[in-house]
């Protein structure tokens, strides 16, 4: 007998509207991102300012509403200063994070041009691993004021004498971890977070300021971190962090699959946590969350450690450069439904990285820049979930995996833009052997059509793309059959799905 499954979407069923920055990015000076992937002047595509035109087009194409910079664990030794000014002049740093040299030839300023060309706007994290309040406040003075004052002075004096006029401020970077530089307990985090940010929101309370949360759910201080952090800091930020990366242990791909029931919980117990707080300090205020940290992340680190231990302070050198498979695509399709069903508190999220570390965009460093299997659920969610996000109300198999237990074979959520009248469905079948006959109840959405349905499919579930080779790409099915409100189709065994509806 073959496998049914039946979804129903209603407009009554909202969960929120999405803010175009849950789907965001990140550009940290690690490894190849920046040299090599965003800047090499010496590339055939490079334009005027050393960008290389083949990475902007694939950039430009996912839609990145928004991009975390300059890390990451970079930043909590950083000296901004260093990346301002003429480029002859700016100094080599040792990076200990990466245990690899800073040229500093790509600072605030190119990276801010850079954003521009893309289409993103920029998220910029400040050390307060190493640092603290004032050079915060020089670094948002340099960034933010019209001019007239020391360090706005200077960034006119740099060539751009508008403001950049950055919204998005993240404190610090994974401060609650033993490997970060200035690695803090989360009495002093806390402390210096909430200084920071007072004086911050004191020169522009308009901004956004994103304090850190816990590193991952497995972190020892979860959520203990969260609560007492925000205790400290609830009334003068916006958001609180969250980072996680999957990873696959042995050839089990039905539990690798189902990470993301251990995504969401985590998501729900720091959802928690803030209105736990919420209710102590008797605010009105909801804290917002931001995955600012996101992906599968697994199969360089064997590689990665052995070029930080055996061949330490290079420039740029080959680091997490993991060449992702099909089965990762599918991953990060449920990790965007996920956050997409989270859209309520999750407001923003950032895919880490962009381009060559951990990246869904490859460069060679004198060729060709391609897309890996991963990019391609992140350029549908991004290109078609704009709008509002509608709970499914999903009927379909279930299956136990060895962590989790009652893993539905699809997971699925839609999103309705009214303004286009279009609604799009995403969907994952996570069942590895068959196809699954899967209606899509449109009741609610009366004389609404087929536009397209997008799958993303592969017999080898470990197939990896290259420079040369597209095997893992989307592709157009068939279409179904649409009868009184009641869309059937099928979703082909281990697949990513992308089902656009729209008003005739």
């Amino acid at each position: 007998m073959s496998k049914k499954a039946k979804v129903l979407f209603s407009k009554d069923f909202a969960i929120a509207k999405v803010d175009e920055r849950l789907y965001g990015s990140f550009i940290e000076h690690l490894g190849r991102a920046v040299y090599g992937g965003i800047y090499q002047p010496d590339h055939a595509t490079a334009d005027e300012d050393g960008f290389r035109g083949d990475v902007l087009e694939l950039v430009r194409d996912l839609r990145v509403p928004i991009i975390r910079y300059p890390g990451g664990n970079f930043v909590s030794n950083y000296f901004w200063e260093d990346g301002v000014g003429p480029v002859a002049q700016r100094p080599r740093r040792l990076d200990v994070a990466w245990r690899s040299t800073e040229p500093n030839w790509v600072g605030t300023d190119e990276f801010a041009r850079w954003c521009k060309k893309a289409g993103s706007e920029v998220m910029m994290a400040v050390n307060l691993g190493t640092r603290g309040v004032e050079d915060a406040m020089n670094l948002l003075e340099y960034c933010n004021h019209l001019g007239g004052s020391k360090y706005s002075d200077l960034r006119i004096a740099h060539g751009a004498k508008e403001p950049y006029n950055f919204k998005v401020w993240c404190l610090g970077n994974e401060l609650d971890g033993a490997w970060q530089v200035g690695h803090k307990t989360m009495q002093e985090y806390g402390r210096i977070a909430a200084q920071t940010a007072k004086a911050m929101k004191m020169f522009d309370p308009n901004i956004e300021l994103v304090a850190v949360g816990s590193s991952s759910a497995g972190m020892r201080t979860f959520p203990e971190w969260e609560a007492k952090v925000l205790d400290l800091t609830y009334d003068c930020v916006d958001y609180i962090s969250l980072h996680q990366y999957y990873g696959k242990r042995k050839e089990d791909t039905p539990n690798f699959l189902a990470k993301t029931l251990e995504m969401e919980h985590f998501i729900k117990t720091v959802v928690a946590t803030c209105d736990y707080i919420k209710a102590k300090q008797r605010s009105k205020k909801t804290m917002m969350l931001s995955f600012d940290e996101w992906n599968v992340w697994y199969h360089s680190n064997a590689d990665d450690e052995k070029i930080m231990k055996n061949q330490p302070w290079q420039v740029a050198p080959a680091l997490l450069e993991d060449l992702y498979t099909f089965e990762d695509a599918l991953l990060v399709g449920l990790m965007l439904i996920s956050l997409l069903k989270h859209c309520d508190r999750v407001r923003m999220a950032c895919l880490a990285q962009l381009v060559n570390v951990i990246a869904p965009i490859m460069t060679e460093q004198n060729g060709a820049a391609w897309a890996q299997p991963t990019y391609y659920p992140y350029l549908h969610v991004s290109n078609f979930g704009r709008g509002v996000a509608l709970q499914p109300v999903l009927s379909c198999g279930k299956h136990d995996t060895r962590d989790f237990t009652d893993v539905t074979d699809i997971d699925s959520v839609a999103v309705y833009d009214e303004e286009s009248s279009a609604l799009t469905v995403f969907a994952v079948n996570r069942d590895l052997e068959d196809a699954i006959a899967f209606d899509v109840d449109l009741r609610d959405f009366p004389g609404y059509r087929l536009v397209e349905h997008i799958s993303l499919t592969c017999d080898n579930l470990l197939q990896r793309n290259s420079a040369t080779s597209q095997a893992v790409a989307p592709k157009k099915e068939q279409t179904g059959v649409l009868d009184n409100g009641l869309y059937q189709t099928r979703l082909q065994k281990a697949s990513w799905n992308v089902l656009r509806f729209a008003a005739k």
